[in-house]
């Protein structure tokens, strides 16, 4: 073999060598390329879910302030209403104490009603022997109706006429005018009490009305809702 045809053969063995070495660096190349796209998509659905996630959050978080400023909103205005319907019917009641005033200015009809109350009491507390407490100014009159209250009671018990002991501590006196309204006036009326004082029947004008409006309180409160709101 002389040396052209040695120097073919290096020429071949070259060609050969560079032709793998090109193919081989176009599979890398290739499978290079093939890996950065799948990592492409996988950082790409990665941030998507991110996103989605983050938007799914913020989302959530949106609906729940709107949920809790609605509440707000709506505690709000049940307080108004509830505090409507407080005012009037505080205004009510304070109006109906007002005309309480005028019962006794009627001597002849508040003296029947002092002995329809006394009597009430006495057959509530069905004692032998009883206190009475009124206002001051309702002695005489409590004093003119005692006889035919005991009688009257002794009729419906089927009892002997009971003793009725008129305290010597009265009720607090009748306001002197609208503004004096409070704890410490009294419209009238009676309180009896056994003799041990272990039971109170309290039978008067204010008593009553506090007692009728506590019961008619949720009928009242009912019958305001469509005025308030209206």
């Amino acid at each position: 073999m002389n040396d052209a045809d040695v120097s073919k053969q290096i020429q071949q063995m070259v060609r050969f060598i560079r032709q793998e070495a090109e193919e081989k660096a176009n599979e890398i190349s290739v499978s290079a390329e093939e890996e950065f796209n799948i990592e492409k998509l996988q950082l790409v659905e990665a941030e998507k879910r991110k996103i989605k996630q983050e938007y799914e959050r913020k989302e959530k978080q949106v609906l729940i302030r709107k949920k809790i400023e609605y509440s707000m909103q709506l505690n709000s205005s049940r307080i108004k209403v509830l505090q409507a319907q407080d005012d009037l019917v505080n205004s009510m009641k304070e109006a109906a104490s007002k005309e309480l005033l005028h019962v006794s200015s009627d001597q002849h009809h508040y003296r029947m009603l002092l002995k329809e109350l006394i009597v009430q009491c006495l057959l509530r507390l069905k004692e032998a022997a009883v206190l009475l407490r009124c206002r001051k100014e309702d002695l005489h009159l409590v004093h003119s109706v005692l006889h035919s209250a005991k009688e009257e009671y002794a009729v419906k018990a089927n009892v002997h006429p009971p003793e009725i002991i008129v305290d010597e501590v009265h009720l607090p006196p009748g306001p002197t005018n609208h503004h004096s309204l409070g704890s410490s006036s009294c419209a009238g009326g009676v309180i009896l009490a056994s003799r041990d004082g272990k039971i109170v029947c309290e039978n008067t004008l204010d008593a009553r009305l506090d007692v009728a409006y506590r019961k008619k309180l949720p009928l009242i409160r009912k019958e305001l809702v469509g005025v308030i709101v209206a």
